[in-house]
């Protein structure tokens, strides 16, 4: 794969069912050897994005290159591009180890044995089982293990993370990690479970109201988050105004009973306690939030600073 071609590329994607407008010009680059993170409320448009880059809907304005091809000539990739969607859909009458035989038939590629996959993924011992009787979490494993077959150089996963424990959790996060780092693959991960995504994304894109909001490498934003300071105290009015006072401060009332958020550029927890203590501002619970992609995708869809 190219160094100097995207793994994806995207452009001005707009999409209507009837008179709904659900993607309305996405915007969204992936860098070969990244892993991008897509996050967004419920009907934010996610699962339609997906779809639109692997050609399983048109799109009715836009541009989309998936490893320099157009959607429609994917079939060209020959294994190339592989995903895994939120509800497992493979055969459900084939074992598990009919099903990775018949993805190694497809591809024309490198291929990986099925052993190899199933000690991956931790399914030797249901090799022999029809995917039908899997536990949900059993039957993602499959999934990924079937998208894994070829040896592919983009892999596209929705709600990659759902159905597993936290065990499960780990090795999909380690086998994703080991891909990207000694065989330079690429990903597009779309999920609603964002500390998953913050730890193992090297970008992230942040889809609300069929537009991207947000986007660029983790690091840079989530630098742009500030930490945030959740207080409680019998006097939350007096405590803002005190606070208010200091350059930098911004208070915002909280969601629970005497609750209120400050952010600040230059003041700690025991700071802005200390100078609360000095206006005899009584703080009975005081909590540090680290900016992070939770916060900070709160803050952009639910236009609020808490």
């Amino acid at each position: 794969m190219s160094t100097q071609t995207p793994a994806l590329l995207i452009s001005g994607l707009q999409k209507t069912y009837g008179n709904l407008n659900v993607l309305k010009g996405v915007d969204l680059t992936l860098t070969s050897g990244g892993i991008q993170g897509l996050v967004g409320l419920n009907g934010s448009g996610k699962t339609t994005t997906l779809e639109c880059i692997l050609g399983l809907q048109r799109f009715d304005q836009g541009e989309v290159s998936v490893l320099g091809l157009v959607p429609t000539d994917l079939y060209m990739a020959q294994g190339k591009v592989t995903a895994v969607f939120d509800s497992p859909s493979l055969n459900r009458n084939l074992t598990v180890r009919q099903c990775l035989q018949h993805a190694s038939l497809l591809s024309k590629q490198s291929r990986r044995h099925p052993k190899e996959l199933e000690k991956l993924l931790r399914l030797c011992q249901f090799s022999n089982f029809p995917i039908k009787t899997l536990s949900l979490g059993n039957k993602r494993r499959a999934s990924i293990a079937h998208a894994l077959i070829s040896e592919p150089d983009l892999v596209i996963m929705d709600e990659p993370f759902n159905g597993l424990d936290a065990g499960g959790v780990d090795e999909v996060l380690l086998l994703i990690k080991t891909l990207n780092q000694e065989r330079g693959t690429s990903f597009l991960l779309s999920s609603h479970q964002l500390p998953y995504l913050e730890d193992i994304c090297s970008h992230l894109a942040i889809l609300h109201e069929g537009k991207i909001i947000r986007s660029g490498e983790k690091s840079a934003l989530l630098r742009s988050e500030t930490n945030k300071v959740r207080l409680r105290t019998n006097d939350p009015v007096g405590a803002a105004s005190a606070l208010q006072t200091i350059s930098g401060i911004s208070c915002q009332p909280g969601t629970m009973d005497e609750e209120i958020w400050v952010s600040s550029d230059g003041m700690n927890a025991a700071e802005i306690n200390s100078h609360l203590a000095e206006h005899r501002i009584p703080v009975y619970e005081l909590a540090t939030e680290r900016a992070s992609l939770g916060s900070l995708f709160r803050r952009l869809t639910q236009g609020s600073d808490s």
